[in-house]
Protein backbone atom coordinates (compact mmCIF):
# COMPACT_ATOMS: atom_id res chain seq x y z
CA UNK A 1 0.00 0.00 0.00
CA UNK A 2 0.96 3.19 -0.67
CA UNK A 3 0.08 6.79 1.02
CA UNK A 4 0.42 9.86 -1.92
CA UNK A 5 -0.60 13.34 -1.05
CA UNK A 6 -0.20 16.52 -2.78
CA UNK A 7 -2.55 19.16 -1.88
CA UNK A 8 -2.81 20.46 1.56
CA UNK A 9 -6.80 20.22 2.15
CA UNK A 10 -6.72 16.74 1.23
CA UNK A 11 -5.95 13.23 3.33
CA UNK A 12 -1.62 13.91 4.18
CA UNK A 13 -1.97 17.22 3.31
CA UNK A 14 -0.07 17.96 6.40
CA UNK A 15 2.86 16.19 4.64
CA UNK A 16 2.95 19.36 2.06
CA UNK A 17 5.08 21.80 2.43
CA UNK A 18 2.73 24.19 1.84
CA UNK A 19 0.92 22.66 4.68
CA UNK A 20 0.61 25.77 7.55
CA UNK A 21 2.96 24.09 10.50
CA UNK A 22 5.35 26.56 11.61
CA UNK A 23 8.33 25.85 13.37
CA UNK A 24 12.13 27.66 14.53
CA UNK A 25 15.11 26.76 13.18
CA UNK A 26 18.29 28.91 14.42
CA UNK A 27 16.31 31.16 16.20
CA UNK A 28 14.10 32.17 13.09
CA UNK A 29 10.69 31.28 12.98
CA UNK A 30 9.54 29.12 9.38
CA UNK A 31 5.67 29.59 8.27
CA UNK A 32 6.25 26.48 6.22
CA UNK A 33 8.77 24.11 5.48
CA UNK A 34 8.40 25.73 2.07
CA UNK A 35 9.55 29.26 3.27
CA UNK A 36 12.46 27.52 4.91
CA UNK A 37 13.62 25.37 2.27
CA UNK A 38 13.47 27.96 -0.83
CA UNK A 39 14.70 30.84 1.17
CA UNK A 40 18.09 28.57 2.23
CA UNK A 41 18.50 28.91 -1.72
CA UNK A 42 20.00 32.56 -0.58
CA UNK A 43 20.93 32.12 2.64
CA UNK A 44 23.19 35.30 4.07
CA UNK A 45 21.52 37.63 1.33
CA UNK A 46 18.62 39.77 0.89
CA UNK A 47 16.35 37.29 -0.19
CA UNK A 48 16.43 35.05 2.02
CA UNK A 49 14.55 36.94 4.88
CA UNK A 50 12.12 38.73 1.88
CA UNK A 51 11.07 35.14 1.22
CA UNK A 52 10.78 33.90 5.09
CA UNK A 53 8.60 36.95 5.10
CA UNK A 54 6.41 35.88 2.36
CA UNK A 55 2.84 35.99 2.90
CA UNK A 56 2.24 32.64 1.79
CA UNK A 57 3.68 29.40 0.71
CA UNK A 58 2.66 30.14 -3.07
CA UNK A 59 4.85 33.18 -3.22
CA UNK A 60 7.54 31.93 -0.84
CA UNK A 61 7.69 29.11 -4.10
CA UNK A 62 7.62 32.12 -6.71
CA UNK A 63 10.53 33.75 -4.94
CA UNK A 64 12.62 30.63 -4.49
CA UNK A 65 12.25 29.78 -7.59
CA UNK A 66 13.60 33.07 -9.35
CA UNK A 67 16.30 32.40 -11.30
CA UNK A 68 17.32 36.16 -11.60
CA UNK A 69 18.53 35.76 -8.23
CA UNK A 70 21.56 34.40 -7.14
CA UNK A 71 21.52 30.63 -6.28
CA UNK A 72 23.76 29.57 -3.72
CA UNK A 73 27.09 27.68 -5.35
CA UNK A 74 26.77 24.50 -3.63
CA UNK A 75 22.49 23.94 -3.84
CA UNK A 76 23.04 21.10 -5.41
CA UNK A 77 25.04 19.51 -3.05
CA UNK A 78 22.71 20.30 0.20
CA UNK A 79 19.04 20.56 -0.97
CA UNK A 80 18.47 17.09 0.24
CA UNK A 81 19.70 17.89 4.01
CA UNK A 82 17.98 21.11 3.78
CA UNK A 83 14.99 19.32 2.79
CA UNK A 84 15.36 17.00 5.76
CA UNK A 85 16.12 19.70 8.61
CA UNK A 86 13.08 21.18 7.31
CA UNK A 87 10.70 18.28 7.49
CA UNK A 88 12.09 16.97 10.90
CA UNK A 89 12.22 20.54 12.27
CA UNK A 90 8.18 20.39 10.96
CA UNK A 91 7.52 17.19 12.20
CA UNK A 92 9.11 17.31 15.92
CA UNK A 93 7.48 20.73 16.87
CA UNK A 94 4.07 18.99 15.73
CA UNK A 95 2.71 15.96 17.42
CA UNK A 96 -0.50 16.02 15.22
CA UNK A 97 0.99 15.53 12.17
CA UNK A 98 3.71 13.36 13.35
CA UNK A 99 1.57 10.69 15.43
CA UNK A 100 -0.18 11.00 11.50
CA UNK A 101 3.19 9.98 9.71
CA UNK A 102 4.01 7.18 12.48
CA UNK A 103 0.69 5.54 11.91
CA UNK A 104 1.65 5.12 8.16
CA UNK A 105 3.34 2.38 9.70
CA UNK A 106 5.51 0.98 6.79
CA UNK A 107 3.89 1.84 3.53
CA UNK A 108 5.55 3.99 0.75
CA UNK A 109 5.04 7.86 0.92
CA UNK A 110 4.23 9.30 -2.24
CA UNK A 111 4.59 12.75 -3.31
CA UNK A 112 1.70 12.66 -5.97
CA UNK A 113 3.28 15.68 -8.56
CA UNK A 114 2.73 15.74 -12.19
CA UNK A 115 5.58 18.02 -13.28
CA UNK A 116 8.67 17.40 -9.88
CA UNK A 117 10.41 14.55 -11.19
CA UNK A 118 13.28 14.94 -8.27
CA UNK A 119 10.89 16.00 -5.29
CA UNK A 120 7.62 13.86 -6.41
CA UNK A 121 7.01 10.84 -8.17
CA UNK A 122 6.70 12.71 -11.66
CA UNK A 123 3.28 12.58 -14.41
CA UNK A 124 4.75 8.90 -14.95
CA UNK A 125 5.74 7.60 -11.52
CA UNK A 126 9.61 7.87 -12.28
CA UNK A 127 10.41 10.59 -10.53
CA UNK A 128 12.73 10.15 -7.54
CA UNK A 129 10.18 11.35 -4.99
CA UNK A 130 12.53 12.72 -2.95
CA UNK A 131 10.46 14.37 -0.14
CA UNK A 132 8.17 10.96 0.13
CA UNK A 133 11.80 9.59 0.70
CA UNK A 134 12.72 11.95 3.63
CA UNK A 135 9.44 10.92 5.28
CA UNK A 136 9.99 7.96 5.34
CA UNK A 137 13.30 8.44 6.34
CA UNK A 138 12.06 10.85 9.13
CA UNK A 139 9.04 8.66 10.30
CA UNK A 140 12.05 5.86 10.59
CA UNK A 141 13.82 8.57 13.15
CA UNK A 142 10.28 8.96 15.27
CA UNK A 143 9.76 4.89 15.48
CA UNK A 144 13.59 4.70 16.37
CA UNK A 145 13.37 7.34 19.00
Amino acid sequence: MAIVFYKVNEEYGCFSNFAPYEFEINGKYWITSEHYFQAQKFVGTIYEEQIRLASTPMKAAILGRDRNKPLRLDWDKVKDDIMREAVLNKFRMHKKIRDILLLTGTAKIIENTTDDYYWGCGRNGTGKNMLGVILMEIREMFKNG
